[in-house]
């Protein structure tokens, strides 16, 4: 059976389809880990342990001289999610109430639900994408991409300056396995190369992990505008990111496209700053299906057009080819 080769077959397959059974397992059988323990459990529940071994392998894998590069891309993608999210609350602020939308359509969106889909990537999944369709650099740029992590960034948009904590030591932890790795990489170049092979190895195993923290329900409860919120986050950060990536990142926009996720962390955001500014209590609910439909949204949705981007931009090198071939096999005798 050519199970390998039909995965590859759909855009982002390798970790999209395993992220679907995770899924539907998580909506459909939520107890299956608690159930059979033991390993199943871990492999189930296995996210945060599974990416720290992924990134440390992905660390491991980037030469010294790319940390340039590295940094250049990771901090062009961070800022401009940041500023687009920051842009986009300012002119949601003008015509949003404080209490949310009440009525219509849009009724629950609210900034804080708008600011935290959008201003944090889903640091996984864009390394992972990157892994399939950009390079090892490209893949390490998920290091600044924890700056995002948390309510911080999410509370500075709103204006909340002052009201959030932010802990050294709880970034250092987010990056060390990276750090490690990219350490003992540079000083064996055997260790280099022996863990960078585990690196497509873990893609399908983050997948299934990750989508055994969605529930497709969520969708259904927040309706259709959870879904429009979701599309919203690609497009509007997306295109954006495209452009920094392009003209500033140095890349081809495929990191762009990549980063336009909302990561699972974003979805404990409205709580968290509700339990700190209570002014956010009356949206804090809402806000937080919308986040969680969001994510469950661009999860499914990035690494598709992720692969679909990275395709489209390779085909006017492969017709130029084509087009030089072919005449000068018409020529010989």
């Amino acid at each position: 059976m050519k199970i390998k080769a039909t995965m590859e077959r759909i855009p982002g397959g390798m970790m999209l389809i395993p992220l679907l059974l995770g899924a539907m397992l998580n909506t459909f059988a939520p107890e299956t880990g608690n159930y059979f323990g033991s390993f199943t459990k871990g492999m189930i529940t296995g996210t945060v342990p599974i990416l720290a071994v992924w990134f440390f392998c992905i660390g491991a894998s980037i030469d010294l001289r790319a940390t340039g590069t590295v940094l250049r891309k990771s901090g062009t993608l961070v800022l401009t999610k940041i500023a687009v999210a920051w842009l986009v609350a300012m002119i949601a602020a003008s015509f949003i109430p404080d209490t949310g939308i009440q009525t219509g359509f849009f009724a629950g969106l609210s900034v804080l639900a708008i600011v935290s889909a959008m201003d944090m990537t889903n640091g996984g999944l864009y390394a992972s994408l990157m892994n399939q369709y950009g390079t090892k650099e490209e893949s390490g740029a998920f290091v600044l991409m924890s700056l995002e992590s948390g309510p911080l960034m999410t509370m500075v948009i709103l204006g909340s300056a002052g009201l959030a904590s932010f802990e050294p030591h709880h970034f250092i932890g987010a990056v060390l396995p990276f750090l490690i790795g990219f350490t003992l990489g540079n000083l064996d170049h055997d260790l280099r190369a022996f863990f960078s092979k585990a690196t497509p190895t873990l893609i399908p195993f983050f997948g299934f992990a990750l989508g055994n923290t969605i529930n497709l329900n969520v969708i259904l409860d927040t309706g259709l505008l959870g879904i429009v919120l979701g599309l919203a986050v690609i497009v509007i950060t997306g295109i954006p990111l495209i452009l920094a990536d392009k003209f500033i990142g140095g890349g081809n926009g495929t990191a762009g496209v990549a980063a336009s996720s909302a990561a699972g962390a974003a979805v404990a955001n409205p709580v968290i700053i509700a339990q700190i500014n209570p002014a956010f209590e009356p949206v804090a609910a809402s806000a937080t299906a919308l986040v969680a439909a969001s994510v469950i949204v661009t999860a499914i949705l990035v690494p598709i057009i992720t692969a679909l981007y990275a395709k489209y931009i390779g085909k006017p090198e492969v017709y130029h080819k084509e087009q030089v071939v072919e005449p000068e096999r018409s020529t010989q005798p």
